[in-house]
């Protein structure tokens, strides 16, 4: 049994780098991303298009080189694009939860990638700081649209655990704040 986990590492593969992503992240990662996962999936009933949550390589420059990243959550649209376990057409939303080890790249070169492959919409959500920043892709950059930190407060001035978010290309798809970080207090 030893050698089977010994074989398993999760990777990512950046400007030719390749990076370890084991361990995987802590719990409150997981939390996040199958909150959000189970919206959008809910709000793709009946429609071509997909959700996948931390389980399919995103190859963003397939006709550039072979660097793949594992996008926390990505909806795609063009199932020609599938390939045994990746995606190498442009997806419509993406999604990344921060944990320690891979913010910084999440913010940086992560962004940089999703941003020169044409992926509309960005989000960058943070466990430890409760918030979401939601870029778009406007005139081939993101911009910095949205920033939201959660204040579930209902005593507080600035309460704002019911503001609804909606995605930019699924207008239909909404969700709370206190939604995404629902079940992260043990």
């Amino acid at each position: 049994m030893a050698l089977l986990q010994d074989e398993y590492q999760k990777q990512e593969k950046m400007n030719g780098v390749i990076y370890d992503m084991s361990p995987s992240a802590g719990y409150k990662h997981g939390i996040i991303n199958n909150n959000i996962n189970t919206i959008i999936k809910a709000g793709l009933k009946g429609s071509l298009c997909l959700v996948f949550m931390e389980n399919l390589d995103f190859k963003y420059h397939p006709e550039e080189n072979d660097d793949y990243v594992i996008p926390d959550i990505m909806i795609i649209c063009d199932r020609k694009h599938l390939k045994g376990g990746s995606y190498s057409g442009v997806p419509k939303f993406i999604a990344e939860t921060l944990s320690p080890p891979t913010a910084l790249r999440d913010k940086t070169d992560k962004m940089q990638a999703y941003e020169k492959a044409g992926v509309g919409e960005y989000w960058i959500v943070s466990p430890q700081g409760k918030s979401v920043e939601i870029y778009y892709l406007t005139e081939g950059r993101y911009v910095l649209t949205y920033n939201y930190l959660l204040q579930d407060d209902e005593e507080e001035e600035h309460y704002n655990a019911k503001t609804e978010i909606a995605l930019k290309e699924f207008p239909h798809i909404t969700m709370k704040l206190e939604d995404i970080f629902e079940g992260m207090e043990p």
